[in-house]
């Protein structure tokens, strides 16, 4: 017996950073699906006019169906590279959207690069969260607050994701598929 492997089809598709933007060019065109992407630390090849057909949100609030989506590129500040942020600016960031986000009614998904500090990074420099990702969550509580750059393989999906009061941060590395 094979076992059917066909995706279904998906409303969104959703980068948290670090992907090629040919790679997310060709996840548009062959899905036929609306791409929001945030960078990440290694993201070094994007222009203004790549990924073709994708939309950067970062620093924006965007509306998708019954969703507010608040997307925040980068990582933690390490080594002075292109898409990483102290968390002093991150926050400056963060707090320069609040208004934005109570004229829009909130957020209900956060997509970022890095996770939230104490949840789901590590301790080296390159790999901890932003404190300024905590204080949003407990602010504002989104239903969702995903994230990539976390590198770790996973046996089943509720391993990616952990409750912060009524929000579930999830780890996307790899790849997930969510339904809301």
């Amino acid at each position: 017996m094979v076992e059917d492997k066909t995706l279904e089809p998906v409303d969104l598709i959703i980068s948290c950073g670090d992907l090629d933007p040919e790679y997310l060019s060709f996840l548009r065109d062959r899905l036929d699906r609306p791409l929001f992407y945030v960078k990440g630390n290694h993201d070094l090849r994007y222009t203004s006019s790549n990924p073709v057909g994708c939309e950067n949100i970062h620093e924006k609030i965007v509306r998708f169906k019954s969703l507010n989506i608040l997307g925040l590129e980068g990582s933690i500040w390490y080594n002075g590279g292109m898409n990483q942020y102290m968390d002093k600016e991150m926050k400056k960031i963060i707090s320069g959207m609040w208004f934005s986000l109570w004229r829009k009614g909130g957020v209900h998904m956060v997509v970022t690069h890095a996770p939230p500090r104490h949840i789901h990074d590590a301790e080296d420099r390159c790999h901890m969260g932003f404190d300024s990702f905590v204080k949003l969550i407990n602010k504002r509580k989104p239903d969702y607050f995903i994230h990539g750059h976390m590198h770790k393989d996973f046996k089943t999906h509720d391993e990616r994701i952990t409750a912060v009061n009524s929000t579930k941060v999830i780890n996307t590395c790899g790849f997930t598929i969510l339904e809301v």
